[in-house]
């Protein structure tokens, strides 16, 4: 399997169910009469990240992967979110970053030395970065954003995580 289809698909099913999330949230809040802010700024423990900085991780981890291992430049999000639309237009920023993207465009990156800011002097292959770090730190912010809204409440389930599935 490709790095694109690796990536790029999932990427893009997790961010749209991200949204779907927020949609469920805010009907929430709405049936329980409070801000959806609530929920914004609810963490799982004191030392994690509230749901918006989960958020914007996710979208992150989303763009960085794709642009590190073909060799672009990602957009640039100052992390200014505060409010579910705000982070709704981040979250179809990042999509529509990915949309751009084909599987041609990851022609090599298997094998692309990605070098990381906080690495100085060193690099990882494409494929290590994909599958060691990128994929498990997409999916660890991605679970934490669902397990914040789940513990407070927000009926979510399982399939509103996985989304869509290819049937035949």
């Amino acid at each position: 399997m490709s790095l694109y289809d690796q990536t790029i698909p999932q990427f893009k099913n997790t961010l749209t169910q991200l949204d779907k999330w927020l949609d469920a949230a805010v009907a929430y809040a709405k049936a329980k009469s409070f801000e959806p802010a609530v929920l914004l700024n609810s963490r799982l423990a004191p030392d994690q990240y509230p749901l918006v900085r989960q958020i914007q991780a996710v979208c992150d981890a989303a763009k960085f992967t794709a642009a590190r291992v073909t060799g672009k430049e990602p957009p640039k999000h100052p992390d200014t979110e505060q409010t579910v639309e705000e982070l709704r237009t981040r979250i179809r920023a990042v999509q529509e970053y990915l949309g751009s993207y084909k599987p041609e465009d990851f022609a090599g990156a298997e094998t692309r030395q990605v070098k990381l800011p906080w690495l100085e002097g060193k690099y990882v292959l494409g494929v290590d970065y994909v599958n060691q770090l990128q994929l498990p730190n997409f999916y660890f912010h991605a679970t934490l954003a669902y397990e914040i809204l789940r513990h407070n409440g927000v009926p979510l389930g399982k399939t509103d995580y996985i989304g869509h599935v290819n049937l035949h």
